[in-house]
């Protein structure tokens, strides 16, 4: 019926089984990852399973690749990129090569970044392996509480997928593997949602994300991308804007 598939795209669900939480007298999203949060608390001790703020749910020791350890503490006042990845995804391992590099120039820009790596190997040792080509810190593999925490925290359906948040544990995109991406010389970085993109391979997958305005232009003629632009971009701000003031993704 028509209003089961408002219900779908309201919730965006793309995939089933799917259980989402809603706050009945706010009507807001609580938790899109039901099914993860009745698997980890059959018991319902962590209800109403409301969204914890990222210092709660990453609370404890970190690991560095050469076995030391630190407290997520030490990721106060730094951007951090929450990288949910595993050594058997082939696109994970391409866009970790790239991270890589993404993560040295915006150290040496003298930003204050941190990348924690989120482990979805399949066993202690692949993630060692993984992690051994990683200069960043990462939640210990068998710590997988505080794991799927994070998970159900972002509501994560595939990998890989970086989460880019700022000093305050705010997030900023979601989209951090299409930024890393479409610009690899970090110039834009933290990479706050740009109203207009223009569609690239990296990017489309954002079509999937919610309902979306395309415009064709001749792209022969230069001139008339950039007047399409001028004439969708003051539009989108200000639906963006309308969707901040209810505190809801856009």
């Amino acid at each position: 019926s028509l209003l089961q598939l408002k219900l779908w795209n309201k919730y965006r669900v793309s995939n089933i089984p799917s259980l989402i939480f809603i706050d009945a007298s706010s009507a807001k999203v609580v938790c899109r990852n039901g099914l993860l949060v009745i698997r980890d608390d059959p018991e319902g001790l962590e209800f109403p399973w409301g969204p914890k703020p990222f210092s709660e749910v990453v609370a404890g020791p970190l690991l560095r690749n050469n076995g030391q350890t630190l407290d997520s503490s030490a990721l106060e006042g730094s951007h951090v990129g929450v990288y949910f990845s595993a050594h058997w995804c082939p696109p994970c391992r391409s866009l970790t090569r790239v991270l890589v590099e993404s993560y040295r120039k915006i150290k040496e820009a003298g930003q204050k970044f941190e990348i924690l790596f989120v482990s979805a190997d399949r066993s202690e040792d692949s993630f060692k392996q993984y992690f051994s080509e990683m200069p960043w810190v990462a939640v210990p593999y068998a710590d997988e509480a505080r794991r799927s925490r994070l998970n159900r925290l972002y509501g994560i359906q595939g990998i890989p997928t970086l989460i880019v948040l700022d000093a305050k544990g705010e997030l900023i995109t979601r989209q951090g593997r299409v930024e890393v991406l479409n610009d690899v010389e970090c110039r834009e970085f933290p990479w706050h949602p740009k109203p207009v993109l223009e569609l690239t391979d990296s990017n489309a997958v954002q079509l999937n994300e919610g309902p979306c305005l395309v415009l064709f232009v001749d792209s022969e003629d230069d001139g008339e991308s950039e007047a399409a632009k001028q004439l969708i971009q003051p539009i989108a701000e200000k639906i963006i804007a309308k969707y901040k003031a209810k505190e809801e993704e856009a």
